[in-house]
């Protein structure tokens, strides 16, 4: 015998609840309360569920984070390479030598 969930006990056999109650519910932001979407406001802490999102990152903050995140990355580049650079012998080596690559001698 399958184990019934709570929401399908209350509605009764038969009746597949989970399809609707995933398109038709919302969490709220505030305590996490699966809420209905018809609600304005969460039954439990009395959150306003109709109110707007505070922020919503638009393209120009996309821009700046990328920019600034590949700026990072090339600094980051140039100044490991620079430390590699100033490591003593052998460690400074970055030829492959001709005997790893035979078909290369040609």
């Amino acid at each position: 015998m399958a184990v019934e969930s709570q929401s399908q006990k209350q509605q009764g056999p038969g009746k597949d609840s989970t399809k609707d109650d995933v398109k038709a519910s919302v969490d709220c932001p505030n305590c996490g309360t699966a809420q209905k979407l018809k609600y304005k406001n969460c039954k439990r802490c009395g959150w306003d569920l109709s109110a707007p999102a505070a922020w919503l990152p638009d393209w120009k903050w996309h821009l700046k984070t990328l920019g600034i995140i590949y700026a990072v990355l090339i600094v980051a580049y140039f100044l490991i390479s620079a430390w590699l650079k100033q490591l003593k012998p052998p460690l400074e080596i970055r030829d492959i030598p001709k005997e790893a690559t035979p078909w290369l001698n040609k």
